[in-house]
């Protein structure tokens, strides 16, 4: 989802093709993970019939499954969440149903006296349910169609635990089975599941019952049937045929994920030795109503429109790379999370750190002028910042409950397991790494597997014990630093390097230690060294006592560097010379020494204030500039000298501005395409009314002819128009809304709302957020960037507060949890922290409460990073004459 043996050497670039119908992978540690089921009844294969009513909105199932009892058994304990078992029998015989809906099981007991004896069985329910709206389980879709016309579309969202909820069944990963499905739908529609169509039988009432191939061993979560008035695009990659579907009538804005698949998969199945399994893969456009971005369901991969449709005329750049970017993570997921399953939650970042890291890896390789990789600073950022915090867990955590591993979907699991994957790549190297991925794949194909099985395939194929250190970055929380000392000897640089914990607001961080894979070196030899600093100082010697040496060299490595005064300066002498990453590197890390109370601001700013005598140019520098500019002036509102600062955060900007014009050049590089956006929008948040007015004729001009303006700046234009709304500006931007035929456009222009700071409009956006105009899966994100860009994020809460049982009805338990959360993080005052923390819903699950400790701890870390910030930064202004 996009919101994770038995080893023998493959020939370099061979393919390998393994059987579906193959029995399960050598026993490993998943066969241990823990679980709410007994594991004394297995199932091997499902059969399910279920009878949707759209227009009642619900469903009739029967289900036949077999069954494998290890031991004699008097009771069958099995999922199911909202359903009805109407009768159940095993072999024939009846058993008797009790139901446990806080459990989310049903009990079935063979009749007194007798048991279940050990062998194979055959399990029969039959059942009913509802199909609600809220998108988790199985649910309708109600959109509208770019002319207005109103249609229904049946989904499915089964990850974490959903599955459960169209038909009863072992809803636990490690409990893989063959599923083969039937489903009735009205005739007009047209149905998608992982594998193919194999029948279509009309029946009554204008319906028909489609019947789709048995799929291979699996997990339940990765079942998938969607069905509506659907077109597609078709293609092919090799013998497999892709196809992209969505609404009738939009199939064409799928033509370039379509160009993406085709060309992804023959690099996934040279990359991974295991060619792609299943006769078929398809990617869903879902109109809006969906809680996921995308998810990975084996063969019928579905996604929130705006993930997957392209429209050359009407989306923007960042559309085109995040389209790309979902397109790629999802299929890495074909292999890692689908033909190769974590054993339980604890190591979902197997599936999501993995697919991360691929979907950069992929992308690189295809569109190498759009320089991912080093634009992964600001992923590594993000799950910095979190890791930072008390309240961050290890990569691989103890999950009790599916509340819990609902939690667990978060920047640890997804950006730290990208960053730590990307780092033992580097320390092994590219083959070498590679190589044990496909040992893995082989090994696991069709079971389950667990990190130390990643770690047995890695060490066997690069001779060297990964293990060790990995589970230094996996099992342990937080951040290692490694500390700089810099001294000359004998006309050498000398540097000892130290490590420690990097954390923020966190006095009592437990002082662990990691194995630090550190590659250090000069903007010019390339005599690069690379040391694994463990518990004991290690020295490093460099030629000359004039050079700057930059340790964590590429940024590969998931840790923080602090340098002594010494080291520091000779870097920001030599800071231009350095690589992209090295020098987004520098200023990411500065950044953070000043959060966690280790540096003042200083530092920092005359980095940034030297950009544009350096000229430079390169996107990833001015993104993490540009995004802790923005920070920094939040952390200064209501503050005298915060128009001081918007002069000096305009004077570093407007050289870009001048650099990159308004206009889009038909020859310039894709990242400045990406990057205008974000200076324009920058510079109207620092009040320069020379932008703001061209903004606002701009889009008066769009009002009238949406051709007007190229679709790489309708959301800057917006977001500055919006920011300065009044009541008949937001009108007009609403309008926008309500017309906006597909998610994308709804999302960016609300967004420009969310902007609006009179606390009159303000509310009007809490309210439209959740007034049907949004897609459910997006009520939370919305209402969060109303708290962030308003202004008044206190006053948000308030209003959520006040509304959330009405708001609650439209979301799914994934958003349930974050609801409050979401909103409060936003706010720097500790008194939200407290009722956030005093709320009932946050211990209503364990995911709530994950939730809301991790925004109170935001809260309380940020409302002391602000008040050091406006000193430090009031203080530097003045000593460096800052008009």
């Amino acid at each position: 989802m996009r919101h994770i043996l038995s080893v023998f050497t493959l020939v370099a670039g061979g393919i390998a093709c393994v059987s579906p119908s193959q029995a399960a992978a050598p026993a490993s540690s998943s066969d241990l993970t823990p679980g709410g089921l007994p594991r004394s009844v297995v199932p091997s294969a499902y059969r399910i019939s279920v009878d949707t009513d759209m227009k009642a909105l619900v469903l009739k199932g029967h289900e036949d499954i077999d069954l494998t009892v290890t031991s004699p058994v008097g009771r069958i304990v099995l999922n199911q969440a909202g359903l009805k078992l109407e009768a159940a029998t095993v072999d024939g015989t009846p058993l008797q149903v009790t139901q446990d809906e806080t459990a989310q099981t049903a009990t079935l007991t063979v009749p007194v006296p007798g048991q279940l004896p050990a062998g194979k069985h055959v399990l029969s329910i039959r059942y009913s349910g509802p199909i609600p709206q809220t998108p988790n389980g199985i649910y309708y879709d109600d959109y509208r169609t770019e002319k207005g016309k109103k249609k229904r579309m049946l989904v499915t969202q089964f990850e974490v635990a959903d599955a459960r909820r169209m038909f009863p069944s072992w809803d636990e990963p490690s409990f893989k089975a063959t599923y083969q499905l039937s489903v009735r739908v009205p005739r007009s529609y047209t149905a998608v599941s992982n594998m193919p169509v194999t029948s279509v039988s009309k029946e009554k009432g204008d319906t028909k019952y489609v019947n789709f191939a048995t799929t291979p061993r699996m997990s339940s979560y990765l079942l998938a049937v969607v069905a509506g008035d659907l077109g597609a695009v078709h293609g092919m990659a090799g013998a497999t045929p892709i196809n992209v579907y969505a609404p009738s009538g939009e199939e064409k804005k799928g033509e370039y994920a379509l160009g993406a698949a085709t060309a992804i998969l023959p690099y996934y199945n040279q990359y991974f030795g295991v060619s792609y399994p299943l006769p078929k893969l398809d990617l869903i456009a879902i109109p809006g109503n969906y809680e996921a971005g995308a998810m990975e369901n084996w063969g019928a991969m579905t996604f929130i429109d705006n993930a997957v449709l392209f429209d050359p005329k009407h989306s923007s750049p960042e559309t085109k790379e995040w389209v790309y970017l979902v397109v790629a993570h999802e299929m890495a997921h074909q292999w890692s999370g689908d033909l190769v399953t974590m054993g339980w939650w604890n190591d979902i970042w197997l599936n999501e750190g993995f697919a991360s890291w691929m979907e950069t890896k992929a992308t690189n390789h295809f569109n190498p002028g759009w320089e991912i990789w080093p634009r992964q600073h600001s992923d590594r950022e993000a799950a910095m910042a979190l890791d930072a915090q008390s309240t961050t867990h290890p990569i691989q955590q103890t999950i009790h409950d599916v509340s819990e591993a609902s939690s667990a979907f978060d920047r640890i699991s997804y950006q730290k397991g990208e960053q730590v994957i990307r780092m033992i790549e580097n320390w092994l190297g590219e083959d070498r790494f590679r190589d044990g991925m496909r040992e893995y794949m082989q090994a696991h194909a069709y079971g389950n597997a667990t990190s130390d099985d990643l770690w047995k395939a890695l060490s066997h194929a690069s001779g060297q014990d990964v293990g060790p250190l990995a589970r230094t970055f996996v099992e342990q929380p937080g951040i290692p630093q490694v500390n700089v000392a810099r001294r000359c000897v004998g006309g050498n640089t000398v540097l000892t390097l130290t490590q420690g914990r990097f954390s923020i607001h966190d006095p009592h961080a437990a002082p662990l230690k990691w194995k630090v894979p550190v590659v250090a070196g000069t903007a010019t030899d390339a005599n690069v060294q690379k040391i694994v600093l463990g518990k004991s100082p290690v020295t490093l010697r460099v030629a000359g006592c004039d050079q700057a040496v930059k340790i964590n060299l590429g940024e590969n490595g998931y840790y923080r560097t602090r340098y002594d005064a010494a080291s520091l300066a000779l870097l920001q002498k030599d800071f231009a010379s350095f690589g992209p990453a090295d020098r987004a590197n520098i200023l990411g890390d500065e950044f953070a020494l000043f959060q966690s109370g280790q540096a003042s601001l200083k530092d920092y700013l005359s980095l940034v204030a030297n950009l544009p005598a350096t000229h430079e140019n390169d996107i990833a520098v001015w993104q993490d500039t540009i995004s802790h500019l923005m920070a920094l002036d939040t952390m200064m509102t209501g503050t005298p000298a915060q128009a001081q600062f918007h002069d000096f955060a305009r004077s570093v900007l407007q050289g870009q501005m001048q650099r990159l014009g308004w206009n889009v050049r038909a020859d310039e590089p894709f990242t400045d395409t990406l990057l205008r956006p974000s200076v324009i929008r920058a510079l109207g948040q620092f009040g320069d009314r020379d932008i703001i007015a061209e903004a606002q004729v701009r889009f008066e001009k769009y009002l009238k002819n949406q051709n007007s303006l190229p679709s790489s700046l309708i959301e800057p234009v917006a977001v500055i128009v919006g920011s300065e709304a009044t009541e008949k500006t937001y009108d007009q931007i609403e309008k926008v809304i309500r017309k906006a035929p597909d998610t994308e456009q709804k999302l960016r222009f609300f967004g420009a709302l969310a902007s609006a700071h009179d606390p009159a409009l303000m509310q009007r956006s809490v309210a439209l957020a959740y007034s049907g105009i949004i897609p459910n899966g997006r009520i939370v994100m919305s209402l969060a960037t109303v708290a962030r860009r308003s202004g008044h994020p206190d006053q948000v809460w308030d209003i959520v507060l006040k509304n959330q049982d009405a708001i609650r009805k439209l979301l799914a338990p994934w958003s349930q949890e974050k609801l409050l959360p979401a909103v409060a993080g936003e706010s720097v005052n500790p008194d939200i922290a407290t009722a956030l923390l005093a709320n009932p819903s946050s211990n209503s699950s364990r995911g709530s409460l994950v939730a809301a400790r991790q925004a109170a701890d935001k809260i309380r870390s940020n409302a002391e990073i602000y008040g050091r910030a406006r000193t430090d930064l009031t203080e530097w202004m003045q000593s460096n004459n800052v008009k």
